[in-house]
This record gives structure tokens, sequence and C-alpha cells, in this order.
């Protein structure tokens, strides 16, 4: 029976990134993945939406919505059956690039459903016919979308009315009506790009809000550019049914109904708890999740687990943290999770990023704080390229530590300088260091200095 110094159950990004890194460290690893490598993110979640959201923004660019530079392309196309094209050539590139990456670190990669049990200090693993053992074992299996309990749910998703963030990455046909049920980040973003491919989108979620915990502010301005381009809310609202064709719902007291084509449940994602032996190893559960301390350990001696299955932040990049914490503790190293500036993003156009304590988390937990605030047309580089918008900049600082401790901004490419801010908040770097910072210009980042010195 082979031997492995780590065993990782999930190919997803917890799972890959956690094989690759305890390589480099020297071990021995082995990697089981019942289904495809990468994982959700990279087969059905955060990169192939960003295939559709970067065609829909290209489109609506085409089609003169911005500023207009001169350039005129006659009457623009849209062919939603191409962009699934170019999404399924770049998913197989990135998926074969993990695969060539595991080979390279000499890492072996089984197909199949793995089962655990205890062997001595370590555990025993069975997948595809074969059994090994190892001395450590990192449960990474990720989650799946959750399916409420509302009536007719069941019958919808059999008839292929109603279907999850898995299958609408793949529906060639483009529906005219489309009913997404939850305004989290995944329900937002493929109102987005089904808006600007043409189809009429309406969102209905329970909260009061928008995108769930993060800045009010902020969130209303991402619901707010989505209404200007003719996706409908009803927020505060309850689904009741589901009928081929009918959605009902519950508002204010008062039922309402909408039609539509199809319906997308985007109402969370539910960790994969199925892993067979999982309870037989008395690896502790709670809410729907793998209970785990700051170091990514189970209950379980020498059991870890990382990523979606632990439920802390579901987000790929917390993910790939988790699981370097687990293999740094099996190396004897001191680390440990820390979740205070961890980064966000909503890819509309534009993109929403947040990151640390909103506003409103900062004064519920007893914060003395300042906030500040600007406006994104304080921005020269933002102005030109994309005109004047009502996008901000908004920064949370603790008054009595005079370091930041949240941030929000609503922008073109505020996911690519959000991680800005999650430095300084993370190092705890004091604000009056920030202002002295010399930021290049012109650039978009530079309005955190412009928020500072507000």
């Amino acid at each position: 029976m082979e031997r492995y110094d780590l065993i990782v159950i999930g190919g997803g990004p917890a799972g890959y990134n956690s094989a690759e890194y305890a390589s480099k460290k020297g071990m021995k690893v082995l990697l089981i993945e019942k289904e495809k490598l990468g994982g959700t993110c990279l087969n059905a979640g955060c990169i192939p939406t960003k295939a559709f959201l970067y065609a829909a923004k290209t489109f609506e660019d085409v089609k003169g919505e911005g500023i207009n530079y001169g350039i005129s392309c006659g009457k623009p196309m849209f062919s939603h059956s191409l962009v699934i094209d170019k999404k399924n050539e770049m998913v197989q590139i990135l998926a074969k690039g993990i695969e060539n990456r595991l080979k390279k670190n000499k890492i072996k990669v089984v197909n199949g459903t793995a089962s655990i049990q205890r062997s001595g200090d370590g555990v025993r693993v069975q997948a595809a016919g074969e059994a090994c053992e190892g001395k450590y074992l990192l449960i990474a299996t990720g989650s799946s979308p959750s399916i409420p309990p509302i009536k007719g749910v069941d019958q919808g998703l059999e008839r292929g009315f109603i279907i999850t963030s898995n299958e609408i990455l793949d529906i060639r046909e483009l529906p005219r009506r489309l009913m997404i049920v939850g305004a989290g980040v995944i329900g937002l973003e493929m109102a987005a790009y089904f808006q600007g491919a043409g189809a009429q989108v309406t969102v209905v979620e329970t909260m009061d809000k928008v995108l769930g915990q993060c800045d009010r502010e902020v969130s209303d301005l991402v619901q707010k550019n989505l209404e200007k381009k003719g996706v409908r809310f009803y927020l505060s609202s309850s689904v009741t049914a589901m009928e081929s064709g009918t959605v009902y719902f519950i508002r204010d007291g008062e039922e309402k109904c909408v039609e539509c084509d199809k319906v997308l449940m985007a109402v969370g994602r539910k960790a994969n708890l199925n892993l067979l032996g999982l309870q037989e190893m008395g690896i502790e559960t709670a809410k729907g999740v793998i209970t785990v301390d700051d170091r990514c350990r189970t209950n379980v001696a020498n059991v870890f687990a990382a990523g979606d299955v632990v439920g802390k932040i579901s987000l790929a990049h917390v993910g790939y943290r988790e699981g370097e914490v687990a293999v740094n503790t099996m190396c004897g190293e001191d680390d440990e999770m820390d979740y205070s500036a961890v980064c966000s993003v909503v890819y509309t156009n534009p993109e929403a990023a947040f990151v640390g304590l909103s506003e409103e988390e900062a004064r519920q937990q007893g914060y003395e704080i300042t906030v500040k605030k600007i406006s994104i047309n304080f921005s020269g580089r933002h102005v030109i390229e994309h005109g004047l918008d009502d996008g901000i900049c908004k920064i949370v600082i603790d008054q009595k530590k005079g370091i930041m401790i949240g941030a929000a901004v609503m922008s073109a490419y505020a996911s690519e300088y959000i991680y800005a801010a999650a430095l300084m908040i993370q190092n705890k770097i004091p604000v009056e260091s920030i202002k002295k910072t010399i930021f290049p210009h012109p650039t978009v980042c530079e309005i955190i200095r412009e928020a500072l010195m507000e």
C-alpha cells in the first residue's frame, strides 16, 4: 500500500493549491478529485462568469454606451452561443494548466470518489479501486448550489425551468425573460450579463438590500446602475411558489407574480459533506460545515479542512490561504488564518469591491470611526476613460488607532486595486503613513489617497 505525507480530497482552488504548496515543501502528495480539476471556481464559477461579463462589457462599449472617441463599429451583434464557446475554450486551457502544474510538482492525481477511515495516527483512503495511507489528510470538497424548499422547485429543476449557477453557464438559448432568486454576487453578476446580452432580468431578494452584509451605500449604487440598464429588483420579498412560466412571491404582505422563461436559483451554496467515512471518523461538523480552528485543524488529529467546506468565507482566494495555513501547520510552522482583510469583488460594469468592515459593521461592533468618502470623479484616469460616474471610494478608519479597518469602492478596475486597501488593513499601516505614500498618477488606485486626504 502506497504511503503519502499528505492526501488531499478535492481538486478545486483550496485542494490543488494546497497540493502544490505541500509538494514544494518536500511532501509526497496525492490529490483525489471525483469530477474536474479546478473545482467550481474554474468550471462553473468565478472564471467562466468572467468570460460572460467581459463579453457583456465589450458589447456595451461597442454599442457606444460609454464615451464616444470617434470609433464606429456599425450595428454590433451579440452571440450568446459564441460566448459559451469562448468560455469553454478558456476553461479547457486553464484546466490543462492546473494539470501540468500538478504533474510538474510530481503530485499524483486520482480521479474518483474517495472514502476515508482512521489508520493509526493517519488515514487510509480508497478511490478508484486503490487504497493508500497518508500521515495527513486535507478535506477540500468544496460546495454546491443551495436549493431552498420552495413549492414547485423540484419539478422545475426536473423540467429545466429552474437552473442553478452550474447549468446557467451552458444554456445555449438566451432566455427572453430571466428571473434570478437571490441578490448576492452570483445573482448580480448573472443579472449584469444576461441583461446586457438582451434578456429582461428580474431579481427577487429576501433582504432589504443587495449583496448581503457588504457596505450598504456601495451596494445601493450597484443596484441603481443595474436598474439603469433595465434590471428590475424586488427586495424584502419571499418566493412562495414556482410553476412553469411563473414565480410567486410575497412583498409588503401582498402576493405578486412574475412570468419568466427561466429561473436562476442563486441563494447561496452548501458545503459538500457527503465524503464517505466523514461521520464514522468522528469529524465534527456544525451548521452544515466542517468545524476547524484558526489553523484549519479539525477535531481529529492530523485531519485538516479548507475552502468552502469549512464555510468561513466561501471565496477561492480564501481557500488558497486556508490550505497554505493547513500545510504550514503540518510542517510545524507558526501560522494561522486572519479573515480581517478578505477582498470581495462584484464584476459588474462598473465593478464593486469590498474589504474589511463596512461602516455598518464597524458601528455595530462599537468602533469609534471616521468615514472618508470621495467621488470616483476625482480620478482623472477614470473620468477620461469612463466619463463622469456615480462611483465612490469609501474608507472606514478606527479613530483610536488611526488605521483603516474597511474600504468599499465602485469604479472601473476596482478588483485590481482593492488589494492595496487589503494590504493596508491587514498590516495596520497608519493612515498618516498612507497619506505620505506616493501613488502613481494618473491611476484609479490613487483615489484611496484622495479619499484619505479629504
